[in-house]
């Protein structure tokens, strides 16, 4: 590759690491990634590093559930009461992925799912992402498919917990479809309906400032369509809304990225926010991990190149 074609952001991580989400614990850093695995293998490789730059892989963190291959998607790990547990979805391809989380004793894994389904009673639900509020209260956000309205597709829900391991409240709208930049598939066979299909995935809430800032991928995962857009709300519950709209977090051709999408926060030890997000390569044939530090005083946070 030439310098005039590489891309002005280089990833971290050489291998292919989808759905990133970073966890600080103790003096360490902890990435887990959606990415293939060979039967038999642990689920999810965790990468660890101790500055935010240099990562070391410590191979997969969860014990595969027994039964038939499956495909499992987008874990986040959430830490509480000396516990860490990993929110990550199971099922087949595109279809009938349901919530489910596991518990280990150290960040690294060996992960054991709990046996615990978060939403069985949605045909699709994927990409959870737990928030602690500064009360305590936990909430689990996520994209689930929703059928009806002007634009059909996957949109973004969040639930109360009552503990780590049970819903604890009724589920909640957070964000639709509302603009062509967010259209998966024209012409998408679903439910046995063809539909023009949009798509909202991966939300990451964050508050800063006295707000609580969501961040959100919309478009196809598979294409420059891609990007990251922001809702804020006065509540975790809502009403969310969008104070600009479009990808105007990272969208593709930003610093030569490609589909950068399915983003997550973590800050450092002096304070900073760091944007942690997966781009294609140039070849188009692995999401890599990025990560690029977050600027809150642009005209809304917007990462630093």
């Amino acid at each position: 590759m030439s310098e005039r074609s590489r891309p002005q952001v280089q990833p971290r991580h050489a291998g292919y690491f989808a759905d990133p989400f970073v966890l600080r614990a103790g003096n360490a850093y902890y990435a887990y990634g959606t990415g293939p695995r060979q039967a038999g293998e642990r689920v999810f490789e965790v990468l660890r590093s101790e500055d935010l730059q240099e990562w070391t892989s410590l191979g997969g963190a969860l014990e595969p559930l027994p039964g038939a291959a499956q495909d499992y998607w987008a874990p986040e790990v959430a830490a509480e009461g000396g516990r860490f547990y990993m929110y990550y979805s199971v099922g087949q391809g595109d279809q009938h992925h349901q919530l489910r989380v596991a518990v280990a004793e150290h960040p690294q894994g060996p992960f054991q799912d709990s046996g615990v389904v978060l939403t069985p009673d949605e045909p699709f639900a994927i990409d959870p992402s737990p928030f602690r509020d500064e009360d305590g209260q936990w909430y689990l956000y996520f994209a689930r498919d929703v059928l009806e309205g002007e634009r059909v597709g996957t949109s973004l829900a969040v639930m109360p917990l009552s503990d780590m391991l049970t819903p604890g409240g009724p589920i909640t709208t957070v964000l639709r479809a509302s603009a062509d930049w967010q259209l998966y598939a024209r012409q998408r066979p679903m439910y046995g309906r063809t539909l023009d299909w949009h798509t909202l995935e991966g939300p990451f809430v964050v508050r800063r400032n006295g707000l609580y800032h969501c961040f959100y991928s919309g478009g196809a995962w598979t294409n420059d369509t891609y990007g990251v857009g922001h809702a804020v709300a006065e509540h975790p519950l809502g009403p969310w809304r969008e104070p600009q709209a479009g990808p105007v977090v990272l969208r593709s051709g930003v610093a030569d990225l490609i589909g950068p999408g399915h983003n997550s926060l973590i800050t450092d030890e002096a304070g900073q926010d760091w944007i942690v997000f997966h781009a294609w390569n140039a070849e188009r044939t692995e999401r890599q991990l990025h990560l690029l530090a977050l600027d809150w005083s642009a005209g809304g946070p917007r990462p630093v190149l």
